[in-house]
């Protein structure tokens, strides 16, 4: 019975949409109007570094390649979160909803792993400068971006065969969009080896990179305190705008698992739907326009390549 009750199950219905009425078209704006600032912030961003030779170093294809996967975790949940606005419509099938758990979670990995990597890059700029050309080359960068993606994408995807494969009792997900633990509560079977994979994949994906970050990060402090008070500053500046990115996403994914764990019901959905998808609109709405006004030679090759638009016929 309980197999026959997952095979029936061909969608599923996301109930934290509520019954919001007129007041869709207000959230509609909202929503497409931020969508469509991250499309336009991130790709300016990668196509300043893609068009500026001078920008063709490490740090930059990191930053590059940390725009690409927002656009790429920004458009895996804002077109089909703009469809069920505009008609009120809160069903999803079971298709579109693995395929949105996989994206929006490999988006997640892909991030963190990403902000780890920078944390390291910016560890070896500033504790060995003189060998930085010689130990972070733009082909490790590359190979480092690689392996991040591979990875990332292999990790979840073991653990999504994992979810897909459990019979389902219900087809309620109390949020805007598909996540894997929404998908695991539904189960009515032993879901012990997804807690064992999903503990084992959590270390991988999430325990390693943070010793990276608090490593580098300790490492960069040891040396400041030993440097002169210039080198103090140029070391700040060079690693604030990188730990704002990294601050702004672990907060999001913090209320995310705070939201999906927790018994938030006594909460309203207009304060329990942003807290969901802080991980998913502010990291890619802020990053770009934070190191495009932070970086200097960001700031300065975009308004390069303005000035030459101006100037062309």
């Amino acid at each position: 019975k309980t197999m026959e009750n997952s095979s029936h199950i061909t969608s599923f219905i996301l109930a934290a949409f509520g019954e919001i009425g007129y007041i869709r078209y207000f959230y509609f704006t909202i929503t497409l109007v931020v969508y469509v600032a991250i499309i336009v912030a991130n790709s300016l961003l990668i196509a300043v570094i893609a068009v500026e030779r001078t920008l063709h170093e490490p740090m930059y294809f990191f930053l590059c390649a940390l725009s690409a996967n927002e656009l790429y975790g920004s458009t895996a949940l804002f077109p089909s979160l703009l469809v069920n606005i505009l008609t009120g419509f809160k069903e999803i099938s079971k298709v579109k909803c693995i395929a949105q758990i996989f994206c929006l979670h490999t988006y997640g990995l892909i991030e963190f792993l990403d902000l780890a990597a920078m944390s390291y890059d910016r560890y070896v700029s500033i504790c060995y400068p003189l060998h930085y050309n010689r130990i972070m080359t733009p082909i490790k960068a590359c190979v480092f971006l690689t392996f991040i993606w591979l990875f990332s994408m292999v990790r979840f995807g073991i653990t999504l065969i994992l979810s897909v494969r459990l019979p389902l009792c219900g087809n309620i997900i109390e949020k805007v969009y598909c996540d894997n633990y929404s998908l695991v509560k539904l189960a009515c079977t032993d879901t012990t080896l997804n807690n064992i994979y999903g503990l084992f994949g959590t270390f991988l994906s999430i325990g390693l990179p943070l010793l990276i970050i608090f490593y580098s990060y300790a490492k960069i402090l040891k040396i400041c305190l030993t440097s002169p008070r210039q080198s103090q500053i140029k070391a700040f500046n060079t690693c604030s705008t990188h730990l704002v990115s990294l601050v702004n996403f672990s907060v999001g994914c913090l209320l995310e698992v705070i939201q999906s764990r927790l018994n938030m019901s006594h909460i309203p959905y207009e304060v329990r739907i942003p807290l969901s998808l802080y991980f998913l609109i502010f990291p890619p709405l802020l990053n770009p326009i934070i190191y495009g006004v932070r970086i200097t030679k960001i700031r300065m090759s975009f308004k390069k390549l303005i000035s030459m638009r101006k100037l062309a016929p």
